[in-house]
């Protein structure tokens, strides 16, 4: 089996999806749960040794419920999470079989990972010890007052909007949780707490479609994303995501309706 294990944080309360019967990673996307489509791309790899899913404790009369039979399928651990991510983390941590090498995170509510995807972001990390898929900012970005006026243009040369997976080496990754007390409590997500102990993270191209789900307006986006990722036609690309161009090409023709309702 292969060095890596991965992390699928799936504890949060889901506070802005906006539906108070059901949380955004147990939402039906195309036929199966979102959490379910995060998983899927890591199954039947050669490199991945262990999975492990994190869940809110509230949420384990449910999960067994709709997917017990799932999980006796997908070989993936479930385990009950914290009451912050970073609690859920260092939990799946200590789960982490020895013969793992390397710890990828991945959020439960990113349901367009490809493959080549995690290949990318599984070969810097073998390089660098630490990686993380990211997207540049294309929109100009302004920093507001607390009334809602702008008041900065931020430059946004060099600026990167994060992505999952992170994958790190599994020793770099426990010694920046051991840590974590001492460090700040602003720290939103693993590189930077990895970064916070001086391991620099090598940031490979991501893909605009690998969204995360906040919003239901987010799930009927990924809905449409789901058909434009089937592969297209290479000739001579040199990127996984050169085609990108292409297939946004054909979000236009998708109606309004279609991504943000009626």
């Amino acid at each position: 089996m292969g060095p890596f294990a991965v992390i699928f944080p799936a504890a949060g309360k889901s506070s802005r999806f906006g539906d108070p019967k059901q949380k955004k990673i147990y939402a039906e996307l195309d036929g199966r749960a979102v959490w379910l489509r995060a998983v899927e791309p890591f199954l039947n790899r050669d490199d991945v040794a262990q999975m492990i899913l994190a869940i809110a404790p509230e949420d384990r009369e449910l999960f067994e419920r709709r997917y017990r039979a799932n999980v006796a399928f997908l070989n993936i651990k479930v385990i009950e999470g914290g009451g912050e991510r970073w609690e859920t983390v260092a939990k799946a941590l200590e789960m982490v079989e020895d013969r793992c090498e390397f710890v990828a995170i991945h959020d439960a509510a990113r349901p367009c990972l490809t493959p080549e995807l995690i290949d990318a972001v599984f070969e810097a990390a073998r390089r660098h010890g630490a990686a993380l898929p990211a997207v540049p900012v294309a929109e100009t970005i302004k920093r507001v007052d607390d009334d809602k006026f702008a008041v900065e243009t931020v430059p946004r040369e060099r600026l990167y909007l994060a992505q999952t997976p992170q994958v790190f080496r599994k020793e770099i990754l426990g010694r920046a949780y051991a840590q974590r007390s001492r460090l700040s409590s602003t720290i939103t997500d693993d590189c930077q707490l990895v970064e916070a102990v001086g391991q620099r993270c090598a940031v490979v191209e991501g893909s605009r479609y690998n969204i995360k789900i906040t919003t239901p307006e987010d799930l009927r986006l990924a809905a449409a994303i789901l058909p434009l990722l089937e592969p297209l036609p290479h000739e001579g690309a040199a990127h996984p995501y050169s085609d990108e161009k292409a297939i946004f090409e054909k979000l236009p023709k998708l109606k309004p309706s279609d991504l943000f309702g009626a």
